[in-house]
């Protein structure tokens, strides 16, 4: 069964639904959905956040509430996780880990299997791997809190059993797309790095159909 459905992905336009969609990421991966024929389903919080989203199918709720997220799963091929969470330098962050196991837990329910989630730079081993400013500054005192839960995130889509690639982009910038992208595991020689967020979404959108990166955490950049 799940062959079948991996074969329909390669041979058809994928039915996705994708989680964020109203991030700066989120919506250059469902415009670049959109152009490439894919039938879009994007669960926001607000519709009217959502009113500039053209040729999709709208679900409103939480992407906590798993009743929601298996509404929102229902007839769809894969999905992509573009969920992001604001600087909390004091509170403690539980949207990415808390969303993530309601999403995984309704994506068995209804035996959808490709789940293709961004993270970013910092999370699990590429921790220590963003360059000075980065590792030093901006990770320490903004990020910290963010990238606690972002690894527990990461651990329940290991833990998931699904076709899963988490997706961990360098830091983003608004620049447009350059003909090349790195995808690295070894990330050994690494240290610092860009990356546009129109590449990031073309990257994603491809995972949905490929195997390459299935059980694999790829860091990409320029």
């Amino acid at each position: 069964m799940q062959d079948s459905v991996t074969d329909d992905i390669r041979t058809v336009q994928p039915k996705i639904l994708v989680l964020g969609a109203t991030g700066a990421t989120g919506r250059l991966i469902v415009s670049q959905a959109a152009a490439r024929g894919y039938d879009v389903t994007v669960l926001v919080r607000s519709a009217e956040k959502a009113s500039d989203l053209k040729g999709v199918k709208l679900v409103v709720g939480d992407a906590r509430d798993e009743r929601i997220l298996r509404q929102a799963l229902k007839g769809r091929d894969a999905v992509v996780s573009a969920l992001g969470t604001p600087a909390s330098p004091f509170r403690e962050v539980t949207l990415l880990s808390s969303a993530t196991r309601a999403l995984v837990s309704a994506m068995k329910i209804e035996q959808v299997s490709r789940l293709v989630c961004i993270t970013g730079i910092g999370a699990g081993d590429s921790a220590g791997h963003g360059g000075f400013l980065f590792d030093n500054v901006i990770f320490p005192l903004l990020l910290r809190k963010v990238y606690a839960d972002k690894n527990r995130q990461e651990t329940i889509v290991r833990d998931s059993g699904l076709d899963w690639i988490l997706v961990r982009p360098s830091v983003l910038n608004d620049k447009p797309s350059r003909d090349t992208i790195r995808a690295l595991t070894d990330l050994s020689s690494f240290h610092g790095g860009t990356i546009s967020r129109a590449h990031v979404a073309s990257f994603v959108l491809d995972q949905v159909r490929d195997d390459t990166w299935v059980h694999r955490s790829p860091l990409i950049t320029w």
